[in-house]
């Protein structure tokens, strides 16, 4: 039998022994459980194995030492320490607005020449990592994006994910795993930047409206001669064509995307499944929010094509059917093609938002209204076209130099704006290298032609000239001309000088014209008003003038009575007197013919002297001559005796008769007419006898 002390003692033992190990159990036992939160994943990692992994496997699939391919759940976890160690890792979230890139550290390895692994349905979410392996999953950037709002349970070490703000994975290359223990892990390790890790969003900006230009990455090269990948090329533009298609048809099928087929880049494995190439894709991305895998696809932000109202877009295709000129033999200045074919297409797009790639096209707006192109310092609100035009400057014959400001007015008809960007290239070409060309040329030809003063008065020929010459000139680029205008022109100091001297003299002449003017409407004014001042005055008198009118008129009509009275009396009278002149007339020439006959019997008998002494004796004798003046003035001491004895004296000297005894030819009757026909003829009554003159008888 063993001493009490040696039982005790080996209880104590035994005791102590089994508290060791059973500390030991507790240890392994607390150290193997686990507890892993609701939003993460333990990652086990077995550390004693006789089974090996091979060299391009870094997750155990079948008890092999390393990182196992089983997660382990949110719980209470138990797993035997130290053959296994479990780290705990986060769930992958990717929150509202980002999308997360799946990177494969397992898998098949990539083709050659592949920049992502191929995808299936089968392959999920990604959160199986046995059945990623088991379906043929490849490793590298995975084509899928993992949308907004994702959160799941993702084997760390067999994917990294890449969010905008982190980095979910353990990478496994050197650098990734140097990085990752200074927690500088980010997005640029990998070449992206963070704007690219969050949804692409295609929205109008301002006023401006924008499509997505897409770069695939990926895929097939692109045929020969091709820049840009269409979706089954442009077979169906050809079927279209030979169906006789219009052109407006045309261009709206090729505006028409193919990106419904892989839902608009975001379904990348469909994209390389129905044919899409590497490179510039044809049909852009219009408004949206898109989760595209930045690996593979790019984009690029526009403004989309807007042709607003009085506008024409000429599209240049540097894409399609191969070029056919439709323009005809007669134009030389490029291909006009069909819409579809490489060229400037003939029928240009109108009024309307055309989401068209600018790769691909190049469209050059044309205004189709009237352009209004300034050769002045300021250009055009409506337009730039004038920006680089400035005044024209032109010198005279006698060398003044003219600074001209021009407007001119163009305007390209719609049907004629493809042919015209044939031409010029574009509408800033056709101002500047041929417009500007032309209208300086003309007036500084024009300038050097005149004098300047002969400019200034023939302004208007001037400009009328300049619009026929451009119009013609503009005719042969399909452009017609709607107005030339000569807007200022600025003249030499020295000319304005004299013009202004000679304009101020006129001025001033037109001032004393006007000075005069009013003058002369002073003196009609102080008129009218003196006039108006002395109007009862006026309108008495004319009262007055109206009394006397009438008083005259009323005394006229008397005496045209009394003329008549008098008309009538006196013919009359004349009558009366006619026919006592008759009657006297005719005892007159009765006696007159009685008288001559015996005058001429006396003649006959005594001679002319004594038949006169007797006859001047007889009429002293009747009275008939009057002897004795009526004044008598006696000179000397003879008496009347005396005068007729000197008469008589005279008489007989002279042989003939006196003066005073003569008859007067009234009064002695004509051979052939007596006198008192003649008294009668005449109307009047017979004549008096005549007297001697006084004066005769004082001189006798």
């Amino acid at each position: 039998m063993r001493p009490p002390r040696v039982l005790t003692e080996r209880v104590a033992t035994t005791l102590l022994i089994a508290l060791i190990a059973l500390a030991i159990v507790a240890f392994v036992v607390l150290r193997s459980l686990v507890l892993i939160g609701p939003t993460e994943v333990g990652l086990v990692t077995k550390r004693f194995s006789i089974r090996r992994l091979s060299d391009d496997d870094i997750i155990a699939f079948n008890g092999e030492a390393g990182y196992q391919a089983d997660l382990l759940m949110p719980g209470l976890r138990f797993k035997l320490w130290p053959v296994f160690i479990v780290s705990k890792h986060p769930w992958v979230q990717v929150p509202a607005g980002e999308i997360g890139v799946v990177i494969a550290q397992v898998g098949e390895a990539l083709p050659v020449g592949a920049k992502s692994a191929i995808y299936n349905e089968v392959l999920g979410n990604f959160s199986d990592v046995r059945n990623f392996i088991a379906n043929g999953g490849q490793k590298g950037v995975q084509r899928p994006v993992l949308t907004p709002g994702s959160l799941l349970p993702l084997h760390p070490a067999a994917f990294i994910v890449l969010t905008p703000n982190r980095v979910y994975g353990m990478p496994t290359t050197p650098d990734l795993v140097n990085l990752a223990k200074h927690g500088r892990l980010t997005p640029s390790a990998f070449g992206l930047e963070p704007a690219q890790l969050s949804v692409t969003v295609i929205a109008p900006q301002g006023n401006s409206d924008y499509v997505g230009i897409v770069t695939a990455l990926e895929g097939l090269p692109l045929d020969k001669g091709d820049i840009a990948s269409r979706l089954g090329g442009y077979g169906d533009i050809l079927t279209a064509e030979q169906a006789g298609a219009s052109d407006a048809e045309v261009v709206e099928q090729l505006l028409a995307s193919q990106n419904s087929a892989h839902n608009n880049y975001q379904d990348f494995q469909r994209f390389l499944d129905h044919g899409g190439r590497i490179g510039l894709q044809h049909d852009p991305l219009l408004y949206g929010a898109y989760l595209l895998n930045p690996f593979l696809v790019r984009v690029e932000l526009v403004p989309m094509l807007v042709v607003n109202q009085g506008q024409v877009a000429v599209v240049k295709s540097f894409v399609g059917l191969p070029t056919i000129d439709t323009s005809g033999q007669e134009f030389k200045f490029g291909s006009i093609v069909a819409p579809g074919h490489r060229g400037i297409w003939r029928e240009p797009l109108r009024t309307g938002k055309y989401p068209i790639n600018p790769r691909c096209y190049a469209a050059e707006i044309v205004p189709t209204s009237i352009i209004t192109l300034n050769w002045a310092n300021a250009s055009s609100q409506a337009h730039n076209l004038d920006a680089h035009l400035s005044p024209i400057e032109g010198k005279s014959r006698e060398g003044f130099i003219f600074t001209i400001d021009l407007q001119v007015q163009i305007h390209v008809p719609d049907t004629r704006a493809p042919k015209v960007i044939s031409m010029v290239g574009t509408m800033m070409n056709l101002v500047n290298e041929v417009l500007q060309s032309a209208v300086g040329n003309h007036f500084r030809n024009t300038l050097q032609r005149l004098e300047a003063i002969k400019f200034i008065e023939t302004r208007h020929e001037v400009q009328s000239k300049a619009l026929e010459a451009i119009t013609e000139y503009l005719n042969s680029y399909q452009v017609e001309t709607r107005g030339v205008y000569i807007q200022d022109v600025q003249f030499p100091d020295e000319m304005v000088k004299v013009l202004t001297t000679r304009e101020i003299a006129n001025q001033e002449k037109a001032t004393f014209e006007e000075q005069q003017r009013a003058e002369l409407a002073r003196i009609d004014m102080e008129k009218a008003r003196g006039t108006a001042d002395m109007q009862s005055q006026l309108a008495s008198s004319q009262v007055g003038i109206t009394i006397e009118e009438n008083q005259a008129a009323a005394r006229v009509a008397q005496a045209k009575g009394e003329a008549e009275a008098v008309r009538a009396l006196g013919s009359a009278e004349g009558e009366r007197i006619r026919s006592i002149g008759s009657g006297e007339a005719d005892a007159l020439r009765a006696q007159g013919l009685a008288r001559a006959e015996g005058f001429e019997a006396q003649r006959a008998a005594l001679g002319e002297a004594a038949t006169a002494a007797v006859n001047i004796v007889d009429a002293i004798a009747r009275g008939d001559v009057k002897v004795m003046p009526d004044v008598l003035v006696a000179g000397g001491g003879g008496g009347p005796f005396e005068a007729l004895a000197a008469a008589l004296t005279q008489m007989v000297r002279g042989g003939g008769t006196p003066a005073a005894l003569t008859p007067s030819p009234a009064s002695a009757p004509a051979p052939d007419r007596p006198a008192d026909d003649a008294a009668a003829s005449s109307g009047a009554a017979p004549a008096p006898a005549a007297r001697p003159d006084p004066a005769h008888t004082e001189a006798g």
